[in-house]
């Protein structure tokens, strides 16, 4: 099933998601369930913080010699015996992995998670070639047999309650028999592993992403904890890796310090269960693994990206904090954001790969909390980089007209000073006292956005500006005052 992009309904889709029931009761277990287990990681290694700056410094210094390590990494994987080819946009990365698949008669291809292959929508390019691909990551699994993106970077069916789960199984699981019990989750996820195990064996090739690809040895990391990964890439007769070239990472010392940020960042666990690395296919003595290796690094704008304002969010190594810590992503799940990255990172991410016009709603969705930014283990300045794509939304005059005209008047009284501290004290003053019986406004106009939801507070006391004086004024007397004595 085609996943739409969606991104540009974004304000429908949040007033959806806050209207769904199910959702909320799911994604009110996101907070406790990430964020408690981050802060306790952190706390317990001493180093955590100076190891953050290591990580963004690293990535730093790579993304400066992107093209060095690119040649590096490509030469390395080849003298392992591996194949890397590169992909300018999705449809050379679709092509290059179906023709891979056509070449070796494949008809059932095994994928761990990736949210590149996400992004170029492979699963129905693949379907439609006559190849079919199964999901082995237990919450991609859930999504695809539901046709949905993933809802969260990490934890893609986190969307989802038990009941929801036992009921696709049992629709998609029909050969088995009704009355077995799906009422523990330890049930559901044992039909999962009875129903995938079949799977693995009968695949012909096996297609995994990266969360690194090391330039050094020429290797290609993932990180997991379900070991559905290492079943995917050792059975088959052939292993492709999809990677974004931002994965690449100069040695294995400096890939082992960013994992030690990594895992904390994402599920507050010191290591994930698997790190598993590959560097080309089988050798004649080894005991497994597929007889061919295939690399494919996809670019798909971020080459655009690397030489311009947004180069700093081509650091993310998908951990997920940021939306972990999110307000609004707490409030409207992933699947508002309207396409595969959801949260703070997508709200960058996703206007530079579909274009602002499509995705400028969601700079917008933002508290400017700025909690993404503190958590991130990458340093990412997210806020900074939203606020990037809301200037270009504004420079293409893509705002609605209230909104600019409402600016425009605010601009006209900012620059002129003698008539903007009058304005304020009179609009100061007559909120004042029109809300002095409640202390708040039901209603107010120019304001229904903010007042259909929440009263706003009647204004107390004199304008900033007034008591900021009062305040400076205060501070200079003090020392007069105290000479005097």
């Amino acid at each position: 099933m085609s996943v739409e992009i969606t991104t540009p309904r974004f304000k429908d889709n949040a007033k959806k998601a806050l209207a769904d029931l199910p959702l909320q009761g799911a994604l009110s277990k996101v907070g406790p369930g990430f964020i408690g287990k981050r802060a306790a990681a952190a706390e317990k290694l001493p180093e955590f913080d100076a190891l953050r700056d290591s990580a963004r410094d690293i990535k730093n210094h790579t993304l400066a010699h992107l093209d060095l390590y690119l040649e590096r990494f490509e030469a390395k994987a080849k003298a392992a015996g591996g194949h890397v080819h590169f992909a300018v946009d999705a449809a050379d990365a679709r092509a290059i992995v179906t023709d891979i698949c056509k070449r070796l008669g494949a008809r059932t291809v095994t994928k761990g998670k990736s949210m590149i292959s996400e992004e170029i929508g492979l699963n129905d390019h693949l379907a439609a070639a006559g190849i079919e691909p199964v999901e082995t990551d237990l919450g991609e699994y859930l999504i695809q047999i539901r046709g949905e993106a993933p809802s969260h970077i990490i934890a893609p069916a986190i969307h989802l309650n038990k009941d929801q789960v036992e009921a696709d199984f049992r629709r998609v699981h029909a050969h088995l028999p009704s009355e077995r019990d799906l009422s523990e989750p330890t049930s559901l996820l044992a039909e999962a592993r009875g129903e995938l195990r079949q799977k693995f064996l009968a695949a012909d090739v096996g297609i995994t992403g990266a969360n690194f690809l090391v330039a050094e040895t020429g290797t290609s990391i993932i990180v997991t904890n379900e070991g559905n990964g290492d079943l995917t890439q050792t059975l088959p007769k052939a292993h492709i890796v999809l990677a974004s070239l931002e994965k690449l990472v100069p040695t294995l010392e400096d890939v082992s310090q960013i994992l030690r940020v990594l895992a904390r960042s994402a599920t507050g666990q010191d290591m994930s269960v698997y790190t598993t690395f590959s560097t080309g296919p089988r050798r004649p003595d080894d005991p497994d693994g597929p007889g061919e290796y295939h690399v494919v690094i996809l670019d798909n704008g971020r080459s655009a990206m690397l030489g311009g304002q947004l180069r700093e969010v081509l650091r993310c190594i998908r951990c997920g904090a940021c939306m972990n810590h999110c307000p609004v992503y707490h409030a409207v799940g992933g699947h508002a954001y309207g396409w595969v990255y959801p949260g703070p990172i997508g709200s960058v991410l996703t206007p530079a790969l579909i274009g602002v016009e499509k995705g400028r709603n969601l700079p917008n969705a933002s508290t400017f909390c700025g909690r993404c930014e503190e958590v991130c283990p990458m340093r990412i300045p997210l806020p900074k980089l939203m606020r990037h794509w809301r200037e270009k939304e504004f420079e293409r005059h893509l705002t609605p007209a209230t909104q600019r005209f409402g600016l425009g008047v605010w601009a006209f009284f900012a620059r002129r000073g003698w008539l903007y501290r009058p304005a304020t004290r009179l609009a100061m003053g007559a909120l004042s006292l029109l809300g002095r019986a409640k202390g708040r406004f039901a209603s107010l106009p120019l304001a229904g956005g903010w007042t259909q939801h929440r009263d706003f507070p009647a204004p107390q006391g004199g304008t900033f500006q007034a008591q900021w004086r009062a305040r400076q004024a205060e501070r200079r007397a003090a020392p007069r005052q105290e000479a005097s004595r």
